[in-house]
C-alpha cells in the first residue's frame, strides 16, 4: 500500500512570519511598511510584562492596554496608527519590483526567533490584542467544558455564545493594523528613536478630545450646548486651563464636565444610564440648567449680553509690545467671583440634578439660586456662608474657588442641595 503527503498540508517548524511589504528610507535608516493581522501582533512582537519594563521602553500600563482591546472588541469602525517597530537585524527583504521597492519582508517571531523586533510606539496596543486574543480563547475552553454537561435547551444558549466568539476571534483574523519596522541594529541609536519619537509627539488635549470623540454623550452634544447665549463665541476649543489672561469663560473640556455634573452629578460619570439618554434629551436638560444659571446670577447674565464680535483682537493673539486690550467679562469674573470657578458651575450642575430629581421647578430652582448669587463674591471671607457652615471643608482660607478634589466637589455640592430645605441664617 502507498500513500501520499502534500507537503504544503504540513506546518512544520516555523519561527518566522513573511508579509508583503514596501521599502522605503527615512533619517538615513531603512524602513519596510506593511499590514498585518491584528491576531499576530502578539506573534511577531514580544508581549509587554507590566512587572518588567523592556529596558528600551517605557513601562506598561495594563489597564491602558485592556481598554485598547475593550475598545477594539466595542468598536466595529476602530482606528488606530501604525506601530513603530525596530528590527535588530533579523529581518529578510526580498524583492519582487525592478526598483526594489516592493517585496517579500520575513520577520522573527518574538518567540524562537533570532534577532527579535523591538517595540518603539505600541506596546499598549500589542498587549490589548493580547488580552483580547487570551480572553476570547479562554471563553471558548469555559464554553466548551460547560457544554459537556449542559442540557438541550442550555446547549443552544451556549453554542451561541461559543459561534458569537468565534466571530470575535475571526475579526481579529481579518482585520490589519499598519507597522513601521526600521531596521536598526545600534542599541543606542534604537533608544534614542524612542526619545525622538516620544518627545515629537504632541498630546491631545482635554478640549480637543471633547471636540472630536463623539462616543460619549457629554461630548457628542458638545457643539448645541455651546451654542448656549451664556457659551457662544466664549469657549475655548483648545485649551483646558483658564488661566487669567484668557478671554473665554471655560474650555470645552470643562463644557463637557458641566454636561456629565448636570446628567449624573458632579461625581458621576458617563455610565448606562446617562449613554442611554438621547442627545437630544441631554442638551434640552444641559441648556434648561444654563438658562437657570443666566438669569439668577447677575454676573452670568452680563457674559450671557456680552458682544463677543467686539472683543479686542490681541485677547486672541497678542503680539508683542501690544498695549493690553481692556478685559473681557469673563476675565473679571475669575478674579471676582466664585461663578469664574468651573468646579463651583459643576458643583451647581450637581445642585440644579439634585433639585429636578426631587421634583422641584426650574422657577424655584431659580429663585433659590438668586439668593445664592450675593454670596458668590471672591475671594471668601472667614465670615462667608462658605466658611460659617458645612462648606468650610471645602474652601480654604480667601479661596476664589472650590477645592478641586472629587469628594470636595461632591460634598459641597449635597450641602448646597439640602440648604434648599433648610437654609442657613445667611441665605
Amino acid at each position: 500500500m502507498s500513500i501520499t503527503v502534500d507537503p504544503s498540508r504540513l506546518s512544520l517548524t516555523r519561527e518566522e512570519s513573511t508579509y508583503l511589504a514596501i521599502c522605503t528610507t527615512q533619517g538615513g535608516r531603512t524602513v519596510y511598511t506593511t499590514r498585518i493581522p491584528l491576531s499576530e501582533l502578539p506573534v511577531i512582537l514580544p508581549i509587554p510584562d507590566p512587572s518588567k519594563p523592556d529596558p528600551d521602553n517605557r513601562k506598561v500600563d495594563p489597564l491602558h492596554a485592556k481598554k485598547f482591546g475593550e475598545y477594539l472588541a466595542a468598536n466595529p469602525g476602530w482606528v488606530a496608527p501604525a506601530l513603530l517597530i525596530r528590527d535588530t537585524g533579523g529581518c529578510r527583504f526580498e524583492q519582487i519590483s525592478p526598483d526594489g521597492t516592493i517585496g517579500y519582508l520575513t520577520v522573527p517571531w518574538a518567540i524562537g526567533g533570532i534577532g527579535r523586533l523591538i517595540t518603539i510606539d505600541g506596546q499598549h496596543r500589542v498587549l490589548g490584542v493580547y488580552l483580547e486574543k487570551k480572553q476570547i480563547t479562554d471563553e471558548v475552553a469555559r464554553v466548551d467544558r460547560e457544554m459537556v454537561r449542559a442540557g438541550e435547551a442550555k446547549k443552544l444558549k451556549l453554542d451561541d455564545e461559543r459561534q458569537a466568539l468565534l466571530v470575535r476571534l475571526d475579526r481579529l483574523k481579518r482585520e490589519f493594523v499598519g507597522v513601521d519596522i526600521y531596521v536598526e541594529s545600534d542599541g543606542i541609536r534604537g533608544q534614542q528613536m524612542f526619545v525622538d519619537v516620544a518627545d515629537n509627539a504632541k498630546g491631545i488635549s482635554g478640549a480637543v478630545r471633547a471636540r472630536f470623540d463623539t462616543s460619549r454623550i457629554a461630548n457628542r452634544t458638545l457643539t448645541d450646548i455651546v451654542a448656549h447665549p451664556l457659551f457662544a463665541g466664549k469657549i475655548d476649543i483648545e485649551r483646558d486651563r483658564m488661566t487669567l489672561t484668557n478671554r473665554n469663560l471655560m474650555g470645552a473640556k470643562h463644557v463637557a464636565d458641566m454636561t456629565r455634573a448636570v446628567i449624573a452629578g458632579p461625581g458621576g460619570r458617563s455610565g448606562k444610564k446617562m449613554e442611554s439618554m438621547t442627545d437630544s434629551e441631554v442638551i434640552e436638560s444641559v441648556r434648561s440648567f444654563l438658562d437657570v444659571i443666566s438669569t439668577a446670577f447677575i454676573s452670568l447674565a452680563e457674559i450671557t449680553e456680552e458682544d463677543v464680535d467686539n472683543y479686542h483682537p490681541s485677547l486672541a493673539e497678542k503680539r508683542s509690545n501690544e498695549p493690553p486690550a481692556a478685559p473681557t467679562k469673563a476675565m473679571q469674573l475669575r478674579g471676582s467671583s466664585l461663578l469664574g470657578s468651573v468646579g463651583m458651575l459643576r458643583v451647581l450642575g450637581g445642585v440644579y440634578r439634585n433639585l429636578r430629581e426631587d421634583g422641584v421647578e426650574d422657577g424655584d430652582v431659580l429663585e433659590f439660586f438668586k439668593r445664592l448669587d450675593r454670596h458668590m463674591t471672591a475671594p471668601i471671607t472667614d465670615q462667608s456662608i462658605w466658611r460659617t457652615t458645612a462648606a468650610t471643608d471645602d474652601f480654604e482660607r480667601s479661596a476664589s474657588a472650590p477645592i478641586m478634589r472629587q469628594q470636595n466637589i461632591v460634598h459641597l455640592t449635597k450641602v448646597i442641595t439640602e440648604w434648599y430645605k433648610r437654609a442657613p441664617d445667611a441665605l
